[in-house]
């Protein structure tokens, strides 16, 4: 975590890391927050809201926002940071609303935005400077997850 603080002091590009920063942290809260409300009534889908706005609106987009805000060759123009941000939690909320309502075809269009807001994250590193090739290839290997991760769980929305 020191290296990426550090990586991110020294090349000035704090501001294209922190929306994801910040909007990750409150997807983070707001899971918790979900899990202790679905506590005492547990359910299926409390359970499911709960880990998704965890892991996949909160860690993984903290993951590849300020992973690309690391690696990209150059600092990231606000516009592409707010498409990615956008398409990002506007999925998310897709996702989650589509779940909870039983809409499959919103499950669908949020994962699409998923899908794109992900290709938007990976194309902004791909000139990376070598000497971060190690964490380049993780950034890959994470983001390479998400992208078999969503159009699974598209199916398993179906099942």
């Amino acid at each position: 975590m020191a290296l990426v603080v550090t990586a991110l002091a020294s090349s000035g590009r704090r501001g294209a890391a922190s929306p994801f920063a910040v909007v990750a942290s409150v997807a983070v809260v707001a899971g918790g927050l979900v899990a202790a409300f679905t506590a005492s009534v547990p359910s299926e889908h409390g359970a499911w809201v709960a880990a998704y706005l965890v892991l996949v609106v909160g860690v993984a987009q903290l993951v590849l926002g300020v992973g690309q805000a690391v690696l990209a060759p150059r600092v990231v123009p606000g516009r592409r940071v707010a498409l990615e941000l956008g398409g990002w939690n506007a999925g998310g909320a897709a996702v989650v609303a589509g779940t909870l309502l039983d809409a499959v075809w919103l499950v669908d269009v949020g994962g699409v935005l998923v899908v794109l807001a992900l290709a938007l994250l990976i194309l902004g590193v791909r000139e990376a400077d070598r000497r971060w090739r190690g964490w380049l290839l993780a950034y890959y290997a994470f983001a390479g997850v998400l992208l078999v991760s969503v159009p699974t769980g598209l199916v398993l929305a179906r099942i």
